[in-house]
């Protein structure tokens, strides 16, 4: 009879080499715990000691001095740094598949970040010392921000009594000409006696508010572009309600883009426009034209794609988190609710960068008593929009879930089959490089998919901040003019890089298919389109 080996030299190869990996970390993690013990103790006798780890570059959550300065809770911070480690390291040796593997990790982060000393009272030094010094009342004031919020159903990340909008957010002079049940669309007033003749349609994402795009005076893109000399229109998408819960994407096409697009043409007497859209709006713009094409339709110029995903093969961390199983749950529950709700859309954003933008917070409303600042982006953050359920539903599965956009005639929209190889018109298509929503590498994969001129131009900064980016403040950096190439690593290495804002060189872009100038029309709107009431409208200001 032949023995049958079921131990360890049985195992593949590959486990076996998991296995010795496994083993491996968990020796140096025990004996890099020891040695911070030991070290502690020295410190405690009086002895200088380097630490056993450090955090990572850019991590601020030890930058207080006192997570080095007190022995104890620097033990508490290394503890914290070791355990971590050696968490991922174990994360990394699990036999998995790309996919599964990339969510593994990115629940050990998350798992990680909310295990941090530093997001419970006890264990972080600033969160003691402010309670000694303010007697408790710090305490006291964190408390009551967290009823707050638990009031309003979301993380207060701005000061919500410094903002409204319509009175120091969305100011820019305009009106609403022309609107049905899922969109307003507004016209802006010239700032400039003339105006090229051509107008500009922009398309804001329907997931969140447009006037990310019109914050304020010194930093409105909107402003910026009517100040260049465009009649520029925008849709301002509804927030929606159970009651239209059952609009479609095809919904967004026909009552949206192309209801703004004719408009546009028909006021303006523009054969076409030049057309912009950011982020879903990009995909949904990109979408119109398509469709338009297959029509033998050719009623936009060129096109802008801001922080915008066609491909969306390497979507990053939502792409990892959007499987089968995650799309079949939400198609099943939405068959009973009609709508996403806005807080669960932000809580998934959110929970991207959880150390920015949930734990900071908690740390200083709730556990330090602080009053979030005025800031407009993040008010406008916290302003997030409800989405249909057939949407959304259609949303995940064809682009995030089976990537159906890239894919020649693989979806039909407003009864058209789509291919986005039609879109032959010139393109600017702008990635951020911090991008954790809209990854650069998937932008520049997208600008890939076109077809005509195209101009790949890669800004600093994140998903929003990179985008909001006026000349003004002389801030960050772009790179253009990178290698033709299918490889995003070689047009980067290839790319040069120039100071300040992209708005600049996007305006001199767009300039040679703006039309003549003309004589402004002080008049919005024209005898069919006439001014419903004045932007930015009621449709924007309806909070979820």
């Amino acid at each position: 009879m032949q023995r049958r080996h079921t131990g360890f030299a049985s195992l593949p190869t590959p486990q076996i080499g998991s296995l010795v990996r496994r083993a491996e970390i968990e020796e140096r993690y025990r004996c890099d715990l020891a040695t911070l013990w030991q070290r502690t103790l020295d410190r405690a006798h009086g002895a200088r000691v380097a630490p056993v780890i450090e955090p990572e570059a850019g991590d601020r959550r030890f930058a207080a001095p006192e997570w080095r300065d007190l022995p104890y809770f620097d033990w508490v911070k290394q503890a914290y740094l070791l355990y971590s480690r050696a968490l991922l390291d174990l994360a990394d040796t699990v036999q998995l598949d790309a996919k599964a593997a990339g969510k593994l990790r990115f629940c050990t982060h998350r798992y990680l970040e909310a295990l941090a000393p530093t997001n419970c009272a006890v264990t972080n030094p600033q969160v003691l010392k402010r309670a000694i010094e303010s007697n408790g009342h710090s305490l006291a004031l964190g408390l009551r921000n967290l009823l707050l919020d638990a009031g309003r159903g979301r993380l207060s990340m701005s000061d919500e009594t410094a903002f409204d909008v319509g009175r120091n957010l969305a100011i820019t002079s305009g009106a609403v000409i022309c609107e049905n049940e899922l969109m307003q669309l507004i016209q802006y007033a010239p700032l400039r006696d003339h105006v090229h003749a051509r107008p500009l349609l922009i398309v804001p994402p329907c997931i969140s508010k447009y006037y990310m795009l019109d914050l304020q005076p010194d930093n409105s893109f909107v402003r910026y572009c009517v100040e260049s000399g465009y009649t520029v229109f925008l849709i301002s998408w509804r927030n929606v309600t159970p009651a239209q819960g059952s609009m479609t994407w095809d919904d967004y096409l026909s009552l949206g883009v192309l209801v703004a697009l004719d408009a546009a043409c028909e006021i303006t007497g523009s054969d076409s426009v030049n057309a912009l859209g950011f982020c879903v709006g990009g995909a949904m713009l990109a979408c119109a034209v398509a469709v338009l094409r297959a029509k033998g339709q050719s009623r936009v110029r060129s096109i802008t794609l801001l922080a915008t995903m066609l491909d969306y093969e390497a979507s990053g961390d939502l792409g990892l988190l959007i499987d089968d199983a995650y799309v079949e749950a939400r198609e099943a529950t939405l068959t009973r609710e009609t709508i996403v709700a806005a807080s669960e859309v932000a809580m998934s954003f959110a929970s991207l960068r959880a150390n920015e933008f949930i734990w900071h917070y908690v740390i200083h409303n709730y556990l330090m008593g602080e009053a979030p600042p005025p800031l407009d982006l993040l008010y406008w953050n916290g302003d997030q929009a409800n989405l249909p359920g057939a949407m959304f539903a259609w949303y995940v599965r064809n682009l995030y879930l089976e990537n159906n956009l890239v894919r020649p005639g693989a979806l039909s929209m407003c009864a058209t089959p789509v291919d986005l190889r039609a879109i032959d018109v010139p393109s600017y298509i702008f990635g951020a490089r911090d991008d954790h929503i809209a990854p650069w590498k998937c932008a520049y994969a997208s600008a890939q998919l076109l077809r005509g001129d195209r101009r790949f131009v890669l800004g600093a900064s994140g998903h929003v901040a990179g985008v909001i980016n006026p000349p003004s403040r002389n801030r960050r950096q772009y790179w253009i003019g990178g290698e033709s190439s299918p490889d995003p690593e070689r047009w980067l290495a290839t790319a040069q890089a120039h100071p300040g804002s992209w708005w600049t060189h996007w305006r001199a872009w767009i300039e040679p298919y703006a039309g003549p100038t003309r004589d402004a029309n002080r008049t919005p709107g024209s005898a069919r389109y006439r001014e419903i009431e004045p932007a930015p409208g009621r449709y924007v200001r309806v909070r979820a």
